[in-house]
Parts: C-alpha cells; sequence; structure tokens
C-alpha cells in the first residue's frame, strides 16, 4: 500500500511538473518595448547563486545596475514566476514588489529618481528545466558517461528571465558587462563568459567568479558546470593580439582536445579574413562541451557533435562547431535590434558556412553547400514580418538560416565580389553597428545602397519581407529568337544567360530582353537567384 502510493505520488508529481513545463512555452524573448522599460537603460549585471544540484534548484541574488531616462514610480523586470522573490533593495532600501506574469514590479510610495538605480533582487526556487535544448530551453540536468554531473543552460527563445531578474528585451544590453559568482559541489568546474576572475574553495564547495567587461545579450549570460578539464592554447589575431583559447572539454573526453582547439584556430583565420579581427581578444576564444545541441553563448560557445568531423578538400570540419563560432561576430557582435532581424545573425552566420565551404574545398564545396540551402527553403514567412517582434514570431523553421544565407549569396552576384567582401568586413567592424550599437534589416540595406550608389531596397524588400521568388518568362517569339522578361519585376537585376552554349551577363529590366540563340537560352544556370521560369 506505502508503496502504491508513493507510486502515485511520484506520477502526479511528475505530471505537475510537465504541466508546468508546458505553460512555459508562450515565453518568447523580446516583442513590443514596454514603456516601463523604454526609460530604462541596463549597465550592469551581477549574479551570485548557489546551484543545488541533487535538488536541482538555484539561491541567491542578482544585482541589476540600471540608469532612468526619467523619475518613475515602478521599476518593471522580468523574471520567471517559478523562481520566488523574498526580498528587494533599491540603493540599499528595502522596497515593495509584486510578482504577477514573469514579471517583477518594484514599487516605491516616492519616486525613483533619474539617474543610476541599483537593484538588489534575492530569489531561489527550482528553475525550469529545458524541454528541448536549445531551442526550447532552461537548465539540463544531466550526467556524463561516468556518473559525474553535466549541467546545461539555454535560453535563447526564453531569455535570461529564465534564471535571473533582466530587461529581457535584445535592444538592451549591459554596456558594462556581467559579474557571476556561481557555488557549485566541490569537484566540479563552472564554465562562463568573460574571464574567470577567482575560485574560491569552502569544506564542500567551490565559488567561480567570471567576469565579462563586453556588453552581452542576456540569453548568453549563460554558464555550464561539468567534471571539466581545460585545455589551454593562445591564437595571435589578424590585428597581432594575443587571446588565450579555452576548451572546457569533460575529463573523459580530453583525447580530443588537440583536435578542437586546432580546428579553433584554422576557423578563427577564415572568419577573421571575411569578417575581421576577432572580436573579444580582450577576453578568450572559449569552447565548452555540453549535453545538448551547440548554441552561441559569447566567448564560451558550446557544442556537442560527439566529436564527428566531415572531411571538405582534405580539411575535417564541424558544421557545428564552426555555424556557433561564427555568431561570435554576427549575434554577438553585431546584434540585432530585436528579433524581427534575426535573420541577419542567422543568416549571415550560416553564409560564413559557405565562405569556409569555399576556402577549404574551393567552388564545388560552395556551389553545393549553396545548392543544399536552396532545397531547404520552405517559404512558410517572410523573413523580416515587421518590427518588435518576438523571438518565436519570427522563428519559423529554417528559412531565416537558409534563405537568409541563400539571400546574402543573391547579394554577392548583384553587388559583386569588389563590393561585397569589403562592404560585409564593414558591417562587421564599424562601430556604428557593432558592440554597443544595433542592427535592423533597413541598416543593413542602406549599407550596401551606399557603397553600390543606389537603392537595394527593392530587392531587400523582395527577398527579405516576402515569400515569393523571382518569376522570369522566357517566350519564343520568332526563327533562334527569345524574349526573357520578369513577369514579378523588381528592380533592374544582373543576369547570367547559356546563349549558343556561352555564358553572358545580361542586365534585365522591365522591358525584359530579347535575344538570339540557336537553341533555348537558360537562365541563371548557376542558381544565383531564388526563381520561377517560364518557358513559352
Amino acid at each position: 500500500m506505502k508503496s502504491t502510493i508513493t507510486i502515485a505520488c511520484l506520477l502526479l508529481s511528475s505530471i505537475l511538473f510537465s504541466q508546468k513545463q508546458e505553460d512555459l512555452t508562450y515565453l518568447s524573448s523580446g516583442g513590443k518595448l514596454k514603456p516601463l522599460q523604454a526609460i530604462m537603460d541596463i549597465r550592469h549585471y551581477d549574479i551570485s547563486l548557489d546551484v543545488d544540484i541533487t535538488n536541482k534548484s538555484i539561491q541567491g541574488n542578482t544585482v541589476v545596475s540600471l540608469n532612468l531616462s526619467k523619475p518613475t514610480d515602478t521599476i518593471l523586470l522580468d523574471l520567471v514566476h517559478l523562481l520566488k522573490v523574498s526580498k528587494i533593495q533599491v540603493n540599499k532600501k528595502t522596497v515593495a514588489f509584486e510578482q504577477k506574469d514573469d514579471k517583477i514590479f518594484i514599487t516605491t510610495t516616492e519616486v525613483f529618481k533619474a539617474g543610476k538605480q541599483l537593484v538588489d533582487i534575492h530569489y531561489g526556487g527550482v528553475p525550469p528545466v529545458a524541454v528541448k535544448p536549445p531551442w526550447l530551453g532552461g537548465f539540463t540536468w544531466s550526467k556524463d558517461s561516468s556518473g559525474n554531473d553535466w549541467v546545461s543552460i539555454n535560453i535563447q527563445k526564453e531569455g535570461g528571465r529564465m534564471y535571473f531578474p533582466c530587461k529581457d528585451h535584445p535592444s538592451d544590453e549591459p554596456n558594462e558587462g556581467v559579474d557571476m559568482h556561481i557555488t557549485v559541489p566541490k569537484g566540479l568546474i563552472v564554465a562562463g563568459p568573460g574571464l574567470l576572475q577567482k575560485t574560491t574553495h569552502q569544506k564542500n564547495k567551490s565559488t567561480f567568479h567570471w567576469k565579462t567587461n563586453y556588453t552581452i545579450s542576456n540569453y548568453c549570460v549563460v554558464f555550464n558546470i561539468g567534471k571539466y578539464k581545460v585545455a589551454k592554447d593562445a591564437y595571435t589575431t589578424i590585428n597581432g593580439n594575443i587571446v588565450p583559447i579555452e576548451f572546457y572539454v569533460l575529463e573523459e573526453d580530453t583525447m580530443h582536445a588537440k583536435k578542437v582547439i586546432a580546428t579553433k584556430i584554422r576557423d578563427t583565420k577564415i572568419l577573421e579574413k571575411y569578417f575581421g579581427e576577432y572580436p573579444w581578444f580582450k577576453e578568450k576564444i572559449g569552447v565548452a562541451e555540453v549535453p545538448n545541441s551547440g548554441m552561441e553563448h559569447q566567448t564560451m560557445i558550446t557544442f556537442n557533435n560527439k566529436f564527428e568531423y566531415k572531411i571538405i578538400g582534405t580539411e575535417a570540419y564541424s558544421d557545428n562547431l564552426f555555424h556557433e563560432y561564427a555568431h561570435e561576430w554576427w549575434a554577438n557582435k553585431v546584434t540585432n535590434k530585436d528579433w524581427a532581424h534575426m535573420w541577419i545573425q542567422e543568416g549571415i552566420g550560416t553564409y560564413a558556412e559557405g565562405l569556409a565551404h569555399y576556402d577549404l574545398g574551393g567552388q564545388e564545396a560552395y556551389d553545393k553547400i549553396i545548392a543544399a540551402w536552396k532545397r531547404s527553403i520552405k517559404y512558410k514567412k517572410p523573413m523580416v514580418g515587421g518590427d518588435e517582434l518576438s523571438e518565436d514570431e519570427t522563428y519559423a523553421g529554417n528559412d531565416i538560416y537558409t534563405k537568409g544565407a541563400f539571400f546574402m549569396h543573391s547579394l554577392r552576384y548583384v553587388v559583386g565580389d569588389e563590393i561585397f567582401f569589403p562592404t560585409i568586413k564593414k558591417l562587421a567592424t564599424d562601430p556604428k553597428y557593432t558592440y554597443d550599437n544595433f542592427v535592423t534589416s533597413k541598416d543593413v540595406e542602406e549599407l550596401f545602397s551606399t557603397a553600390t550608389g543606389h537603392s537595394l531596397k527593392p530587392f531587400f524588400d523582395f527577398y527579405l519581407r516576402t515569400t515569393k521568388t523571382i518569376e522570369i518568362n522566357v517566350k519564343e517569339t520568332g526563327y533562334r529568337t527569345y524574349n526573357i522578361k520578369p513577369t514579378n519585376y523588381i528592380m533592374d537585376l544582373p543576369l547570367d544567360i547559356l546563349v549558343n552554349g556561352k555564358l553572358e551577363k545580361y542586365n534585365l529590366n522591365k522591358e525584359g530582353l530579347t535575344i538570339s540563340s540557336s537553341m533555348p537560352p537558360i537562365v541563371d544556370p548557376k542558381g544565383f537567384y531564388l526563381k520561377t521560369v517560364t518557358i513559352q
């Protein structure tokens, strides 16, 4: 009877827990910025947490340093309701608060003045468990094959509120960085963003103090826990700066560390060639092995591909390792102002893989991956569906990756290599678009339009804001005479046409082209455009 009751209780607990997790699928970072948060500029987060792995819980506090642009009677921060706040102090004075709808409303009987505020929030509880990391995020409580505890955090979709109080919007990053003081059972190691400042040991616990001085997206403010060994090396950047390389690898997998680090060095050279110096050279090139698919966590990207590689040309290559690393430039350094423009980080980050394929395997390898992206496009929704959208509203399948990457392939053809490569590097290096500043699709369009000397807005709008393809009609109008005309004209575009077995470049305008050919011409044979060709 006792056993039956125990099993029933466990089943009920499991059901209730599952319901709680399911209820969290509505959480999505970003969206329309709330007025109470629009007056707030986050400067710094200081997170101190004790991680109880046995009970899968956390306890501690986060100090949020922020500036108010005008006085207010309420400070609004985000925190998942599963974590309960016990006390809040603003500028060391205890204040009233209310937790509601995954938010904390911090109030005063007087007024919070414009200027700097230090908000110290004490809280704890059982944080959300990741349902499908990294896509449906939270904590992943796991064990390595030796039975050691292994914990990872993924919160891109839901935002930092999944475990610490924050302003959960991509348009506001802590300009003065983040400090993290993470306490774990002794014998385990914490991998985090920035540089490890110090490790202190108590009787049965160890505390790791990680610090980054760079601005950082709140979904990159995460840590990983494991029975790690730290494999180290150093890399000299394209500008001559020496940056440490640190690979937090499980003790049982240390035999793979040398190859991972060698791959990182080679991949860094490729990425620097196209996009400029490694962005975080004042801190580190970091990698942490985790029990789920990888993520672009700043200065400590994560991955788990079972150390499997494919061969491109004669080189070993990891899609997972390279893609997440490309995000150090595209997502972490060049950051979308809101999730509506997520294609910038995912599309250009994916296109970087195409450039790596070219460098490692030549034109054939590049053409092969471009063709694969083209086949995978679903055309379910525009890549840019408006402004001030949540992550959920923008993220639908793989089109922001594959169509975004193919768009860069098309754009490169339209403007030419002599404009494309310097301009994409400018986007990745100009202070106007990097670090503390944010970008939108309009910024990218205007940058390339300026570089070419004419507006590319129609081309950008067609690719980004519709699901259409370019429609071209090829009509035989006489003996060996053909008319080639766009049926949904966008703008004048260069167009390769195979005529009499010879590839010729034309300018396709609204009126179309009339050409003579002894055989039917083939339009865009190399596939630079997403198109539909009708032959009459």
